[in-house]
């Protein structure tokens, strides 16, 4: 920091004389592949569609990451209710789908589940909001 800016501009005109010429062009190789790879860096940063898409592909999977986990709370559940109303009552397919006699129990639970992880199922609704608002813009 002391020293004059020229005088260090020359120390390294004094070093790089020295030096063979092939040294030298590796160098210039060297330092015009480090360039590259900063110029791509830079262009990777700036293409904001690629960055949108990733964060979208980022958002989708931790949806559905959420949605696996709460349909798997919501058969574990179901699966709990069964074994305990086993003697009571006709027994009801594990899987908890639409059209067993239990379906309309499953629709009501899931329901009850999702008001009370009301943040899973917002995240769940922006990604399909998400996705929706994609494809319109992606439209020619």
């Amino acid at each position: 920091m002391g020293q004059d800016p020229g005088e260090v501009g020359a120390q390294q005109l004094d070093d790089d004389s020295q030096k063979s010429p092939e040294q030298l062009r590796a160098e210039i190789q060297e330092t015009r592949e480090d360039l590259g790879d900063t110029v791509e860096a830079l262009a990777a940063k700036t293409d904001v569609k690629t960055r949108a898409r990733e964060r979208a592909d980022e958002l989708r999977s931790s949806a559905l990451r959420k949605k696996d986990e709460l349909l798997s709370k919501v058969k574990r559940s179901d699966a709990a209710r069964e074994t305990g109303a086993a003697s009571d009552g006709p027994a009801v397919t594990p899987a908890g789908d639409a059209t067993s006699a239990g379906g309309s129990f499953s629709v009501a639970q899931l329901k009850g589940t999702l008001r009370e992880n009301p943040v899973p199922t917002a995240a769940v609704a922006a990604f399909i909001g998400g996705v929706a608002f994609g494809r319109l813009i992606s439209r020619p």
